[in-house]
């Protein structure tokens, strides 16, 4: 390999790497966060309902559901309302266009840093197959619309 080619590479490489950074910085900060009123606290959170409607559930919802119960109810509560261990998942922080389908995914497979609440960090559920993060997505999502936090699933919820 000549040098002027080796040169070359170093430089592209460079370069995707700054424009990696740059996107990265443009989806993970900035005003998105400044948009949301956020309670730091279990007992701050008095966005989060006291009552959760249940709604109508696709089938795939109604899967999530029993997943839920199974995996996530001990920190998250029953209809995702949270408890003193977890956040609710029925509140606006969790819109879609704050916390995307994606974001949930990679809470659940790997685990996530506390960065809304205090309840500290969310360790990864590895009993949770790709397709049943799906269907919890799915449940937790169609809970959000039944309860005016969205106003349709959005179409890359595989519901």
């Amino acid at each position: 390999m000549n040098l002027n080619h080796k040169w070359t590479l170093q430089l592209s490489a460079l370069a995707a790497l700054l424009v990696g950074a740059l996107l990265l910085t443009a989806a993970c900060g900035g005003e998105g966060e400044e948009a949301y009123e956020v309670a730091q606290t279990h007992e701050d959170h008095d966005s989060a309902p006291s009552a959760v409607v249940a709604g109508e559930h696709s089938e795939a919802g109604l899967a999530g559901e029993k997943l839920f119960a199974a995996n996530c109810i001990q920190c998250h509560g029953e209809d995702a309302m949270g408890t003193g261990q977890g956040p609710p998942l029925v509140h606006s922080i969790y819109e879609p266009g704050h916390h995307s389908n994606a974001s949930f995914v990679i809470a659940v497979a790997r685990g996530v840093r506390a960065h809304h609440w205090d309840f500290g960090n969310m360790p990864a559920v590895p009993s949770l197959e790709i397709d049943e993060i799906h269907q919890v997505i799915c449940y937790v999502r169609e809970l959000q619309l039944a309860n005016g936090i969205i106003d349709e699933v959005p179409t890359s919820t595989p519901c």
